[in-house]
């Protein structure tokens, strides 16, 4: 029930006579351009500093496609973006903030994972609201519910993430501990009221203008203004493009769900082979083991993320993490393997 509360309702709510509500465009709209108006309330200005931060970086990917522009680079660029930037996501967000799939050995590998790629995302705004997600999926309340449509989820960052304004000091006190292992500088129950979230306005400014300043001078020492604006150019078009995941990932809200491949019955997720080969997420498999460090099991399921985790537990840098892939061989893939063999033998008396 806590969960279910956790987040800011939109204006035009969740449902209608008893069924998911699914706003009309204008209705989606006006409530974005409301929730990221700063001027109108400050504590508006977390989904405000998310979408700038991402409309920013189109001044260095145009400056990089109109005075640098070389194949070489596009790659590098595209890479970049895709490979590298997808498995941080994995690796910092999804198993470690939200899910706690493994654990740091201490705070230096954590401060340095958790800036090992440009800043792009608030940790508050993706963990808090991917645990609602996995306690209500696809169903009203869902902030990035693919059944109401794309747009729904695209904009869902200002929209449907942001925590609850308003909260008791016990409900804030609750909150704050979901992220508080990530390192976020947490809002005393005074500052919440003021500001309407965990983290400080200040301190997330000064994060990601370090966390720029130093990733843009690395690039620019390896490779010049030509190589910084491009990472930093393509890093705007991940951050674009990860606004779209979760609706492709549970199948633009239709079930496309195959036999074999996706084993999670619970909900619409599905196990995608480009999400999964480069950055590895294998959703449905995630749905099925949420707090697992591991989500590629079978033999084709290449997981990057799962790699390197495995080569920070090698460092020292980790410890312990959870692996589901034993029990999921057993109790899945085995199972079906059986129930394959089992329907051969029916249709051969037949």
């Amino acid at each position: 029930m806590f969960l279910e509360n956790v987040l800011e309702r939109p204006s035009y709510g969740y449902t209608k006579n008893g069924s998911l509500f699914i706003p009309s465009y204008r209705e989606l709209f006006g409530e974005f351009f409301s929730r990221i108006n700063i001027f109108h309330d400050r504590r508006n200005w977390l989904g405000f500093v998310s979408w700038m931060s991402t409309l920013i970086l189109v001044v260095p990917l145009y400056y990089s496609l109109s005075h640098t522009f070389s194949l070489p680079l596009t790659i590098v660029g595209f890479c970049y973006s895709m490979i590298f930037l997808g498995t941080h996501g994995t690796i910092w967000f999804h198993r470690y903030s939200t899910h706690r799939a493994y654990q740091f050995s201490g705070p230096l590998p954590r401060f340095l994972v958790r800036n090992m790629a440009i800043k792009l995302i608030p940790e508050e705004l993706y963990v808090i609201s991917h645990h609602v997600h996995h306690h209500m999926p696809e169903k009203p309340g869902d902030p990035y519910n693919a059944h109401a449509g794309w747009w729904y989820c695209f904009l869902a960052d200002a929209i449907h993430q942001p925590i609850r304004r308003g909260m008791s000091e016990t409900e804030y006190e609750r909150v704050s501990k979901i992220i508080e292992h990530t390192g976020v500088h947490g809002n005393s129950y005074a500052q919440y009221l003021k500001w309407g979230s965990i983290c400080h306005p200040g301190f997330t400014a000064i994060h990601y203008v370090l966390n720029w300043i130093f990733w843009y001078g690395m690039f620019y020492f390896i490779g010049g203004h030509a190589l910084a604006t491009t990472l930093f150019g393509w890093a705007g078009v991940w951050a674009v493009g990860i606004r779209t995941f979760n609706y492709a990932g549970h199948g633009g809200g239709k079930d496309k769900r195959k036999a074999g491949i996706d084993f999670n019955e619970k909900d619409l997720s599905i196990n995608q082979s480009w999400p999964g080969l480069i950055t590895g997420e294998w959703h449905n498999n995630h749905h099925l083991y949420p707090n697992g460090a591991r989500a590629g099991f079978l033999p084709y399921q290449f997981d990057p993320a799962w790699q390197f985790i495995r080569f920070l537990y090698w460092l020292g840098a980790v410890h312990p993490y959870k692996d589901y892939k034993d029990e999921f061989m057993k109790k899945y893939w085995t199972a079906y393997q059986q129930s394959l063999r089992a329907n051969e033998v029916f249709h051969a008396y037949q």
